[in-house]
């Protein structure tokens, strides 16, 4: 389990951090939570989903077909689809909420990205306030909580319309076929036969777009299994891996896609 911990001075005064290269640490994640904000660029490439959490739905990344396995993570831990949900991209940190709600960055220590070493970036400058680079994570992790609250009040008003349904996926091994469980979809025909007066409400909630991508996107869903024929062969010798590049900046455009910059320095 990881350890995460509130960044503090008292705690992290006089440690250092560095931006992770590797992918290594979301293989274990078959799915990956989306908002609103980067939904149209995800559809174009990879399949999306749902899932209920409590009482509502949430809207994910399919990047595996079986819990525990992320197909879109290669060997050498490169990444290998054209997109990288959001919920990735904030590694090794988080935000948590107190009791009070108030919302804490927090960070997990067993990343291996934390140390007392010099050779990182500082949390906390020398007057004692979040040192930049800390700061743009924490705007863009707020970024996507901000926008959290536009994709629940999304898939809140689709679920009224009844079109989230259990998607049919099967699998087929050495053992036979069995059903993923839990994943959901927008179901095509009902939302095609939906009276014009139910549109106004699905528009102004911006249900509409969210729908559309997700529809889009299932046809990503043989990608998946292409790759997972990939993953069960035996490996390859591959030419030497070019050194992998470090994030250098986190950013929501004027365009509203969660995105990241690169650091074009280090690209080998």
């Amino acid at each position: 389990m990881p350890s995460i911990a509130a960044i503090s001075r008292e705690r992290h005064a006089d440690k250092v951090w560095k931006r992770f290269v590797s992918y290594d640490f979301a293989r274990p994640s078959s799915l990956a939570p989306l908002v609103a904000a980067e939904i149209p660029k995800a559809a174009m490439s990879m399949p999306l989903a749902f899932i209920r959490q409590g009482e509502g739905y949430v809207p994910v990344a399919l990047m595996g077909l079986e819990p525990g396995k992320n197909l879109l993570v290669a060997p050498d831990g490169r990444w290998l689809g054209r997109y990288v949900p959001s919920a990735l991209r904030g590694y090794p940190f988080s935000l948590a909420r107190t009791e009070g709600e108030t919302l804490v960055l927090c960070i997990d220590e067993d990343s291996g990205l934390v140390s007392d070493g010099a050779e990182g970036e500082p949390f906390f400058d020398a007057e004692g306030q979040p040192a930049a680079g800390l700061s743009q994570v924490m705007d863009f992790l707020q970024q996507i909580e901000r926008n959290r609250g536009a994709t629940a009040i999304a898939c809140a008003a689709l679920a009224e319309q009844d079109l989230i349904r259990p998607w049919p996926i099967t699998l087929k091994g050495e053992a036979g076929e069995r059903q993923i469980e839990g994943i959901l979809q927008i179901d095509e025909a009902a939302l095609n036969q939906l009276p014009d007066d139910a549109f106004p409400s699905l528009r102004r909630a911006g249900a509409l777009p969210l729908a559309y991508c997700q529809l889009l996107s299932m046809q990503h869903l043989a990608m998946l299994g292409e790759l997972a024929s990939a993953h069960a062969r035996p490996p390859q010798p591959q030419p030497q891996p070019q050194p992998a590049r470090p994030f250098s900046g986190f950013a929501l455009p004027e365009d509203g896609l969660l995105q990241f910059d690169w650091n074009q320095s280090s690209a080998g």
